[in-house]
């Protein structure tokens, strides 16, 4: 009996892969490789099954060695993420409690951090300015600092609110953070996680990056340019520190997620507390929320040189793994579509999208202004024959018919979508297709005035 559920069980699991249809994953990825927009490594699997796994273009362009899947990648702030579990790791063996007050290990903080918790600092609700968007910061991106030095530039800043009151991502929470977990353990941050992260779940592959240590398969970072890709920008690794400084490849960081995820690291409780969102769907170092309506909890990262993305979807164990060493948003939405894909969901890449003629009367009753939340408006005006589409203060682009109703953006991944019928004729409503969410928006007011509530 014992023997045939495991033929059952790995006859389901050999379906299960050949059931993921690869091909057009290699063709999403491929798409924007060829485009120049990517070049990294691609993980997918379910559990501990790779389904997919590929590097594309150059970990180094000036020697051209391909990347793949065990090329080494910088995270940037998937490296919250590590911050996060190490700080519920010291909770789990009584060192401190989330819900301590930063003050309990830093009696010497200001008088404005009074009421922040560490619990503030995980959620990104402490109110703490980000030193990554002062005006000094790119002056200082070269040089070499100290995890008490980077404190210092943003503890005596004012707080941007009071403390739980209201959320605004700060990589300055994340260095504080660091800070204290080398204050608390008695040990460096590089060597925390190292000892209590990487190497109990095998992650051979990942560690605190370095501007001078030789790291074996370590990819080069680049940026666009007006004449091609360019070597990225200098940053001292030492100034990322716990916010950004960590690297590792798509096979260690799914060891990572099977570890996290499987409760190798922490109890049933932090784990819930890790994946619980607070505000704007973000929890401890991690983002949970529905895409497509799929619960997902995820993150991405950028750096000089590198951006990444992470996503595991708890309800079928699946993980994907997009890192990038080249500077855009195509990880994010490679993540995006080869989860789809995974998902058995048809996808229609940007680049697929196909312009129809459509009356030029059918536009007419698009024209207006529609709130997409409290303050936010989308303005739709037609010029020339061309609709376009304005967010807030954001410059109008153009949007094309792909559809009667449906229309989509050449500059960004994103599709519109009107519809309903006012008794002018005009929609009443658009819905904003974009990064697998989908946001309605009233019509508040077109050509004539404002439409009736």
């Amino acid at each position: 009996m014992r023997i045939r559920i495991v033929a059952v069980v790995l006859a389901w699991a050999t379906l299960a892969q050949a059931s993921v249809d690869t091909h057009r994953m290699d063709q999403i990825v491929q798409s924007y490789a060829s485009s120049r927009q990517f070049m990294g490594s691609v993980l997918v699997a379910r559990g501990s099954d790779v389904v997919f796994s590929k590097g594309y273009g150059s970990a180094n362009l000036e020697w051209d060695v391909p990347n793949t899947p065990s090329t080494k990648f910088r995270l940037g702030s998937l490296t919250k993420q590590f911050t996060a579990a190490s700080i519920l790791l010291l909770q789990q063996r009584g060192k401190l409690s989330v819900a301590d007050p930063v003050k309990t290990y830093l009696p010497d903080a200001p008088a404005a951090w009074d009421r922040v918790t560490i619990f503030h600092v995980l959620t990104h609700t402490a109110g703490i300015p980000s030193f990554t968007g002062f005006s000094d910061y790119a002056a200082l991106e070269p040089f070499p600092t100290t995890p008490e030095k980077l404190v210092a530039r943003f503890r005596d800043k004012p707080l941007e609110f009071e403390p739980g009151t209201k959320w605004n991502y700060s990589n300055s929470g994340y260095v504080l953070l660091g800070y204290l977990i080398e204050r608390i353990s008695g040990q460096t941050y590089p060597q925390f996680v190292q000892d209590n992260i990487f190497t109990p779940l095998g992650m051979k592959d990942s560690g605190y990056d370095s501007n001078t240590t030789v790291i074996p398969h370590r990819a080069s970072g680049y940026a666009p340019g007006p004449h091609g890709l360019t070597n990225a920008g200098f940053i001292h690794m030492s100034v990322p520190f716990s916010a950004g400084a960590l690297y590792s490849t798509t096979e260690d960081l799914l060891k990572w997620e099977e570890g996290l995820f499987g409760g190798k690291l922490l109890s049933a409780a932090s784990l819930k507390q890790m994946t619980t969102p607070v505000k704007n769907d973000y929890a401890f170092g991690l983002q949970v929320r529905t895409v497509n309506g799929r619960r997902v909890i995820d993150h991405n990262g950028g750096i000089e040189g590198f951006n990444t993305a992470l996503a595991y979807y708890p309800d079928d164990a699946l993980t994907v793994v997009v890192l990038g060493n080249l500077n855009g948003g195509a990880p994010d939405a490679i993540a995006r579509y080869v989860a789809a894909v995974a998902h058995g969901e048809a996808v229609t890449l940007p680049s697929e999208r196909q312009e129809i003629a459509i009356d030029p009367k059918i536009l007419d009753r698009y024209v207006g202004e529609y709130e997409m939340s409290p303050g936010v408006r989308m303005r739709v005006t037609l010029e020339n024959g061309q609709l376009r589409a304005q967010l807030g203060n954001q410059v109008a682009i153009p949007i094309f018919p792909q559809t009667e109703a449906v229309f989509f953006s050449k500059v960004v991944d994103a599709q519109i979508e009107f519809s309903g019928t006012d008794a002018q004729g005009r929609a009443t409503q658009l819905t904003l297709h974009q990064n697998g969410r989908d946001t309605v928006a009233k019509r508040v007011s077109g050509p004539g005035g404002p439409s009736p509530r």
